[in-house]
C-alpha cells in the first residue's frame, strides 16, 4: 500500500507542477495533464519496490521539480511581444548542458 500512496503523491506533485507553471495556458494545462496520465499509466504495472519502479518514482519527483523551477510560462503582451516574469523558484536554477562523458554514463 505503501508504494501505491507514493506513485500517488508522486502524480499529484507533477500535477500541481504544471497547474502553477502553466496557470492561464488552458492548452498547456490540458496537454500536460494527458501527457503525465500517460506517462503514469505506462508504468501503472511495475512491480512495487523494483529497481524499475524505484527509477520511475524519481523520474517523477525530478519531473515535478524541473517544470516547477525550470521552466518558465511567457505570456503575450499588448505589442505583440512575449514577456517573461520569472519568480523566486527561479532564482539561481541554471541548466547544466551535458557532456560527452556525462551522456556516455547514460547508455
Amino acid at each position: 500500500m505503501a508504494a501505491a500512496a507514493e506513485g500517488l503523491a508522486a502524480y499529484r506533485a507533477v500535477l500541481r507542477a504544471a497547474r502553477r507553471t502553466f496557470a492561464g495556458d488552458q492548452l498547456m494545462l490540458k496537454e500536460s495533464a494527458v501527457e503525465i496520465r500517460r506517462r503514469f499509466e505506462d508504468h501503472r504495472g511495475l512491480a512495487p519496490g523494483s529497481d524499475e519502479a524505484t527509477r520511475a518514482l524519481a523520474d517523477a519527483r525530478e519531473a515535478a521539480h524541473f517544470i516547477t523551477h525550470m521552466i518558465v510560462q511567457a505570456t503575450r503582451a499588448p505589442s505583440g511581444s512575449f514577456v517573461v516574469k520569472p519568480e523566486s523558484v527561479h532564482a539561481g536554477a541554471t541548466l547544466e548542458v551535458p557532456s560527452e562523458e556525462i551522456l556516455s554514463k547514460l547508455k
